[in-house]
């Protein structure tokens, strides 16, 4: 037995020694640097970034198929894959849709670092007095409520969408729907929860939001003023829960702004404690907080389009627990997965594959997402990501009820905020203050 020990313990020496051989010989992935406003992302290959070409290459392809104007991949900031398209698409402006509410997020973090807002203050600490500006029970909703869609008002996501460019005041008008729950208990996808939010943000740096944006986010990460466009209520309020306009690369640089904690060329952009907090989800929602969607957590709650659904997994099941992402209808994608240091931005218009109308429209139960990243974590070669299998489907909610989605209720209310603010007047004037801004900033889309 002694001589059998003996033996087995020098097997497991040279085993040691092998295995110790193999990693000091192995050839370390190639890192990469953000790029200045001018440069474009540097490159790689996918084996330089330890991952196998094949697998690479099918899940782009794969994505590439479903209706896709844009993908790229990125590992240690560089770019190891993209969609043929791109060359095409790169020069043109997209509506981000809902990751604009990230982007939102992103300055009430800046704002939040800078000393100038309490994520855990009530939002009448930052909104003016008077008629039309909330009630005790409103203005008692706090940032955190409205970073995490629990502020408690009636929603309705279509309708509000259908005023776009016609909206009086988009915080009067979230001002104006009435509480349904209690504010931090439920979470309920809304639109004019961001773009109240947005206008807090404003008031607590005290400077237009686009002119704060452009300073402290975009700016430091080379997307140019007068390069995109935000559209704006007729107030003059960029609208905070979508209609964000950028272009492929610019999202993209978003992107490895995340994967790289909030820092770009040695400046800290968006603090780190907030970045790390972006991925950690709320309460309510095992996916979501402060406007970020999470894989972090269960169950996952999905928006009201048709209906809302509650699913027992995980956002993206192929992907590691730290995964999260900013994500905007259609299948406007960010998605930063820190683990792997991968970054995954995409553009497109749908692409799922269901008989689920949820999943159809990317409210939630991403098929196209589970089916792509199952593909790209399985060329992952020097961390072993789990498989989870192929697609299963979700249970079907047949829920397409229009009242859930497209209330006239909440229609009429943004269009006839208050006594004092409706689709003609505002505030004892007719606004057209964002209209303009619009027309100026317009060439930014071409």
């Amino acid at each position: 037995m002694r001589g059998m020990s003996v033996v087995v313990g020098a097997v497991a020496a040279f085993g040691l020694w092998l295995s110790g051989a193999g990693a000091a010989s192995a050839e370390p992935a190639k890192q990469c640097s953000v790029p200045t406003s001018a440069q474009t992302f540097q490159t790689a290959t996918p084996a330089q970034e330890n991952l196998d070409a094949a697998r690479v290459t099918s899940a782009v392809d794969q994505l590439s198929t479903r209706l896709r104007l844009s993908v790229r991949v990125f590992r240690n900031n560089c770019q190891v894959a993209g969609d043929p398209l791109n060359a095409l698409t790169d020069p043109v402006h997209n509506n981000l849709w809902s990751v604009t509410k990230s982007v939102v997020s992103l300055l009430a973090g800046i704002a939040n670092g800078d000393g100038k807002l309490d994520l855990d203050a009530p939002i009448g600490n930052y909104l003016p007095t008077g008629p039309g500006w909330g009630d005790a029970a409103h203005r008692a909703i706090t940032v955190r409520d409205l970073l995490d869609q629990t502020n408690g008002l009636r929603q309705s996501i279509l309708s509000d969408v259908a005023s776009t460019g016609s909206d009086p005041n988009l915080a009067q008008e979230a001002l104006n729907q009435p509480l349904v729950y209690q504010p931090g208990t439920h979470f309920q996808y809304s639109q004019l929860g961001p773009a109240l939010l947005a206008y807090v943000v404003q008031r607590a740096v005290g400077e237009d939001l686009v002119t704060f944006a452009q300073q402290r986010l975009f700016g430091p990460i080379g997307i140019s003023a007068g390069s995109y466009f935000w559209l704006r209520d007729r107030s003059g309020l960029p609208y905070g829960y979508t209609h964000l306009f950028l272009t492929p690369p610019q999202l993209a640089r978003l992107g490895l702004l995340m994967a790289n904690n909030g820092r770009w060329n040695g400046a800290q952009v968006v603090p780190a404690d907030y970045v790390a907090d972006v991925s950690k989800p709320a309460p309510t929602n095992g996916c979501y907080g402060l406007l970020f969607w999470t894989n972090a957590g269960t169950p996952c709650t999905g928006a009201d389009i048709p209906a809302p659904q509650t699913l027992d997994r995980h956002m993206v099941p192929p992907l590691p627990s730290d995964a999260y992402e900013m994500n905007g209808t259609g299948g406007q994608l960010v998605i930063v997965i820190p683990s792997l240091n991968m970054t995954v931005v995409t553009t497109g218009y749908l692409g799922s594959i269901s008989l689920d109308p949820e999943v159809l429209l990317g409210a939630d139960g991403d098929e196209m997402q589970w089916t792509f990243f199952r593909t790209l974590m399985s060329g992952v070669e020097d961390v072993h990501v789990p498989d989870p299998g192929p697609y299963p489907g979700d249970p079907i909610d047949f829920d397409v009820n229009p009242l859930n989605y497209l209330d006239p209720a909440e229609l009429t209310s943004d269009l006839v905020t208050n006594p004092n603010c409706n689709v003609l007047f505002c505030d004892g004037s007719v606004p057209t203050t964002g209209l303009i801004q619009n027309v100026q900033a317009a060439p930014g889309l071409l």
